[in-house]
């Protein structure tokens, strides 16, 4: 046999194949395997490259038609080949690592993994579809995971700086005393100079003006990213934004748990139990009960849980439904996980089929000019100041059923 060998493959031109890889940092190892039989037909390892993914996809081309690919990490080392296959018409299936009992019945190896790859979707155990992570809510993604990772390490200088304070010596710490805000505390602490004679109240000097300034620095770096977030955000999806309590980080972190192609996700139970907010039976015997899901994606999860507190203190519908289930006898934590239920069906479907025309801020506030009425007649009647319809007419504050409301009585009332 000569390197030429492999032409013979060619013989087999009508034979339907099924592709598994098993993805990695440097190699990708693949295998192709019969879609009838399941029979593994070969194995061959490619680099991450634009290069080793062409390979990759001639190499399997040869073997037969290619119904379908499993491919392992579609997220995160897979990210890459998956745009490649995609781009080239190519059917992916998004496959999970072996469970443990298959581990450890049948061995592991990079060989091993690419073939139950395949043959996870050949027998349908595999049937998830990925994520494009070619459009803007992968963008948002991104910057999201700066500006998570920015808010948690400001909010651990603030406990440095506040610990700092409290063993400080008495003068510094009477200069920084508890009834100055922490404003003004900060304020005060990137004034500090170290030229003071006691050695320890120099450095503790030195300490909290450096942790000041970098909470400074962290507070000017989230701001930018908040900006361009919601700018992101209100350009790809202003129907969601547009929620009652849903905020611009809150429909970040939903956007990028369903991607930029929700389709995907083929009902609304599906995407609740992606978010983890579905009840999961746990029944027994003659018992019959179910707990807590404590799955899927835990960020959207908490946005699901910030959008439902929002709501439970500012919006009139969902506190009259707090009230009536709190005299059935629920408690606050099953409210709110009912709740997170129907918030999680609401943005479903925000997200597959979003409304084609929604009232603007501008309209609101063309059609209120000529009507004649201000701004605080519109606030009177809607039990709010006037600031807040002025944020919304400029686009500022995001509350669609509010704008529609506005919108609807100011419509209907006489010209003044």
């Amino acid at each position: 046999e000569t390197l030429e060998g492999p032409t013979i493959m060619m013989t087999f031109v009508d034979r339907h194949v099924t592709g598994g890889v098993d993805t990695h940092d440097d190699v990708h190892v693949a295998a192709v395997c019969d879609t009838e039989t399941g029979r593994v037909i070969d194995t061959s390892p490619f680099p991450t490259t634009d290069a080793g993914y062409a390979e990759l996809l001639s190499w399997m081309t040869a073997h037969g038609i290619i119904d379908q690919i499993g491919v392992e990490s579609t997220g995160s080392w897979g990210a890459g080949l998956t745009r490649h296959l995609r781009a080239a018409g190519v059917k992916v299936i998004e496959v999970d690592r072996p469970d443990r009992k298959a581990r450890r019945k049948d061995g592991k190896t990079d060989t091993i993994d690419a073939v139950a790859a395949a043959r996870a979707v050949i027998s349908g155990r595999a049937t998830g579809t990925p994520k494009t992570r070619d459009g803007s809510v992968e963008a948002i993604r991104q910057l999201e995971i700066v500006y998570h990772a920015a808010t948690r390490d400001r909010t651990r200088a603030i406990n440095q700086f506040k610990a700092i304070i409290v063993a400080a010596p008495a003068a510094l710490r009477h200069r920084l005393r508890d009834d100055l805000s922490l404003r003004n505390q900060l304020a005060r602490a990137r004034r500090f100079t170290d030229n003071h004679p006691d050695l320890v109240e120099q450095q503790t000097r030195f300490a909290l003006r450096e942790l000041a300034r970098r909470i400074e620095f962290l507070d000017a770096h989230n701001s930018r990213l908040e900006a361009r977030i919601s700018e992101l955000v209100i350009a790809h999806c202003p129907a969601l934004i547009g929620l009652a309590g849903v905020g611009p980080h809150s429909a970040a972190q939903l956007l990028a748990a369903a991607g930029d192609n929700p389709q995907r996700i083929r009902s609304e139970a599906a995407f609740a139990k992606l978010c983890g907010v579905c009840p999961m039976p746990a029944s027994s015997g003659k018992t019959t009960r179910h707990r807590l899901n404590r799955g899927g994606d835990r960020r959207a999860n908490n946005a699901l849980f910030t959008i439902v507190l929002n709501r439970m203190q500012r919006d009139p519908n969902t506190r009259a439904y707090v009230e009536r289930r709190t005299t059935e006898g629920m408690s606050k934590k099953e409210i709110m996980r009912c709740l997170k239920r129907y918030v999680a069906r609401e943005i479903y479907h925000v997200l597959t089929n979003p409304p084609t025309e929604l009232i603007t801020g501008e309209q609101v506030r063309a059609i209120r000019n000529e009507r004649g009425l201000s701004l605080r007649t519109v606030a009177t009647q809607f039990s709010t100041c006037a600031i807040q319809i002025s944020r919304l007419e400029r686009g500022l504050l995001h509350d669609t059923r509010r704008l529609e409301q506005i919108h609807h009585w100011i419509s209907n009332h006489p010209l003044t």
